[in-house]
């Protein structure tokens, strides 16, 4: 079953043919990183703009990459929720005119269900393992949500301010640093010392939930008051090193208080590489299977869209014409309609 996933929510036009849930034979990414550079950040008339312009140039390179034509396709996913209304309406309209003029099933997809799924693309057994514990990191979210099967999901933990993500970007601002802020903090701090400044690291409680904004005034606070004194490497490698700390603590507490011994980081931050390499290193010494999708399938793309459909349509859920775009909506929750 040849599945077309489109993903448009945010600044990547990304089209994808999944075959069976799993193999992934074209997954095409259109980036917009280097327009919205000039910005600072993401634009969303200019992203909704240059989405309608690649929609279509990059559905032809899909199905070209995956050496099949239209009517090898036998159903549609599409991103619907949450995201830039825009941005995201241009991949719903074409998804539907596609599903209508091919007569195929389509199904919509919340894109945090997606980057759950991208989890299952790079290691299809977790099917077979369920529950199992989800660090989400992309974006405007932070996540922790057990997933005990195919669309059942329990949120365990949540950003209370900022997600990691937004922490990255507005710290790579304090420290000077161009869009997109995350990779360019991370690639700082590959030659910095990350214990030369301690930043701190918020304690919420007796629960699994996250705070960022403390460590991003912090932040502020230091750079203000150092005036250059302290090498921009060392303060981006400790700033990281905070955030990092923050996640990896948080989901070794949600393992032990579940007793779920496999785990997954999805999202654009997983493709972190002192992220990666923390979890993987907490994974180990407590006796944990992680999984972490490569970093082209962590950042938004459309073959974790058409994975997450694929498992939809299996359980019956194809949706009519009708539906629309929602620019925030929790997940689990019923599409609204």
């Amino acid at each position: 079953m040849n599945i077309l996933g489109i993903e448009t929510s945010c600044d990547e036009t990304s089209v994808a043919i999944v075959e069976d849930g799993v193999n992934i034979r074209a997954n095409i990414i259109a980036s917009q990183a280097d327009l919205h550079a000039r910005y600072g950040g993401v634009v969303p008339e200019v992203a909704s703009r240059k989405h309608v312009e690649r929609m279509i140039p990059t559905v032809l390179t899909a199905l070209s990459t995956a050496g099949l034509g239209y009517r090898d396709l036998d159903a549609i996913a599409v991103a619907n929720r949450p995201g830039l209304l825009g941005a995201l309406l241009v991949g719903v309209s074409t998804a539907k005119s596609f599903a209508y003029l091919l007569k195929i099933p389509l199904t919509t997809v919340h894109h945090i269900e997606g980057h759950i799924y991208s989890s299952l693309l790079a290691n299809p057994d977790l099917q077979t393992k369920f529950p199992v514990l989800i660090l989400i990191v992309s974006g405007g979210h932070t996540q922790i949500v057990r997933m005990d099967g195919h669309g059942s999901y329990t949120i365990l933990g949540k950003t209370r301010d900022d997600a990691a993500g937004e922490a990255f970007d507005k710290g790579a601002r304090l420290l000077g640093l161009p869009y997109p802020g995350g990779p360019n903090i991370s690639r700082l701090a590959e030659s910095g010392n990350p214990s030369a400044v301690r930043f701190p690291r918020a304690v919420l409680g007796d629960n699994l939930d996250f705070s960022f904004s403390g460590v991003k005034t912090s932040l502020r606070t230091f750079v203000q008051r150092d005036a250059g004194s302290t090498p921009s490497q060392d303060v981006a490698a400790s700033y990281q090193e905070a955030i990092v700390d923050s996640l990896v603590s948080r989901m070794r507490k949600a393992a032990k208080e579940t007793g779920i011994r496999d785990i997954c980081v999805v999202g654009g931050v997983a493709a972190n590489r002192r992220l990666s390499h923390e979890m993987r290193t907490m994974a180990s010494k407590n006796h944990l299977q992680i999984t972490i999708p490569d970093p082209v399938l962590c950042t938004d793309n459309a073959a974790m869209i058409a994975c997450a459909g694929y498992f939809r349509l299996q359980n019956n859920v194809p949706d009519n014409l009708d539906f629309d775009t929602y620019a925030t909506e929790t997940l689990g929750q019923a599409p609204r309609r």
